[in-house]
């Protein structure tokens, strides 16, 4: 099953963040400095001057306030541009230090002045409790960039964070929240190069991974679902050795398949704007056409 890159260029073209067109670009074109220096500069219009990001680089988080969802969003495009981005990593990570709580973890969102259009799990959190799913999911994303960025990697907060993940993984005695699970299953991918004790943790989680790597949302919109490529994208990761070789077929499959007749894909979550839903459209099929293409397709 083959999808259609034209299609899709198509619908960012219409639809898309000037962001999402960007990374579609450095993704479908030429992986050249200009290309790179382009999907930093789309990066940079949503950073504050403290080093962070906000103003909706988390689609339904349309607050200005920097955000840990926000670095999130940025370091994952900063990694997509990859070598080249340390003066912007390393800012990031010294906002990131300074909202760090005292265990080393990050709160799931910050105080959020305006809450016009975000979703209520951002604008009403408990802004002093750790979160292992938004600490988890920054530093999967920080670790990618590091691969590429030696100033930032000898940051502290990196090391700060990373213990913190280690802990609250090992800590997990039941199966945790979809997301929860999928983040601490990308970290643990993304830092079983270099950290000898990743590569045990991930063998652990596998006991609450489903043979065919779809994990309900509990609480979410119906049917709404994380599958195994939301956690394992990448063949020849360390993930990938917690499901089988036709179960990654079968998701590919399905991913192709989701591809919509006007070229985009699709979410099955509830998106709490209008812009937010057509950004999430945006965002999923730069994603969708990633994995795909990764694996051959």
């Amino acid at each position: 099953m083959s999808i259609d890159t034209g299609r899709a260029a198509s619908f960012l073209a219409a639809h898309g963040r000037v962001l999402d067109r960007r990374r579609f670009a450095l993704l479908t074109g030429e992986a050249n400095p200009a290309n790179r220096e382009a999907v930093l500069a789309a990066v940079e219009g949503y950073r504050n001057r403290d080093g962070g990001y906000g103003w909706g680089i988390e689609p339904d988080l349309r607050a200005p306030e920097s955000q840990p969802a926000g670095a999130l969003h940025a370091l994952e495009a900063i990694g997509d541009a990859g070598p080249g981005a340390a003066p912007a990593t390393v800012r990031l990570f010294d906002w990131l230090d300074s909202v760090t709580l005292p265990d080393g973890g990050l709160p799931f969102a910050l105080p959020v002045a305006n809450p016009v259009a975000c979703a209520p799990f951002w604008a009403e959190t408990d802004s002093e409790a750790s979160s292992l799913q938004i600490t988890a999911g920054v530093a999967a994303q920080a670790h990618r960039v590091v691969r590429s960025d030696d100033r930032a990697g000898e940051h502290p907060w990196l090391a700060r964070v990373t213990r913190y993940c280690f802990d609250a993984i090992d800590q997990l005695d039941e199966a945790p929240f979809a997301y929860v699970l999928s983040f601490a299953l990308q970290f643990l991918d993304a830092t079983a190069d270099t950290h000898p004790e990743a590569p045990e943790l991930l063998r652990r989680l596998q006991r609450y991974v489903p043979a065919d790597g779809a994990v309900p949302v509990v609480g979410g919109a119906e049917g709404e679902t994380l599958h195994l490529l939301d956690f394992a994208p990448e063949p020849g990761r360390p993930v990938r050795a917690l499901v089988d070789d036709d179960a990654v077929a079968h998701d590919l499959d399905r991913l192709a398949a989701g591809q919509q007749a006007d070229g985009g894909w699709a979410v099955d979550f509830t998106s709490h704007s209008e812009a937010a839903a057509l950004e999430w459209r945006g965002y999923v099929t730069v994603s969708a056409v990633a994995t795909l293409r990764a694996n051959g397709r």
